[in-house]
């Protein structure tokens, strides 16, 4: 298994970003490696799932996730993601939105769990260096621009 985290303090309100982060419908506007939207339920309740298509290291697949956890109240979401294909690995993805001074902290934690030769060998590795200093990132920079300019209720 391989864990990242990175935070991100964003000036917009805890309880706004953290629907943005729970509408997967939303997902492609904040995270560029989702080429798009496939299906999602209604509403997100513990182990429905969701189908988006992304798009790294030069290949499109399906990824369908799963939700583990999600507490509004504590700003709380937790998932796991894994390819649509049968494949047994998966990442279990973890989101955090807390109060800060100047709006909200919002922290991304990822466990990557590569269960065939190649992705433990190889593709971990690879991808897992991209998340850190790349994806990670570039999607918290575009979530807090978005949430900037998401009207407060």
């Amino acid at each position: 298994m391989r864990d990242y985290t990175a935070t991100r303090t964003i000036p917009a309100d805890p309880d706004d970003v953290f629907r943005l982060l729970t509408e997967p419908r939303r997902l492609p506007e904040w995270n560029h490696k989702i080429v798009r939207f496939v299906e999602a339920p209604e509403q997100l309740t513990t182990g429905c799932q969701w189908v988006v298509e992304l798009s790294a290291l030069g290949q499109t697949w399906p990824s369908r996730s799963t939700v583990v956890e999600l507490d509004a109240s504590m700003r709380r979401f937790m998932y796991r993601s894994q390819t649509d294909d049968g494949n047994p690995s998966y990442a279990d993805w973890t989101w955090e939105v807390d109060h800060a001074p100047d709006g909200c902290a919002v922290t991304v934690s990822l466990g990557l769990h590569p269960a065939t030769f190649w992705r433990r060998v190889l593709l971990v590795k690879v991808r897992g260096r991209q998340l850190r200093r790349h994806e990670l990132p570039e999607s918290l920079s575009a979530l807090a621009s978005l949430a900037t300019t998401v009207p407060r209720r």
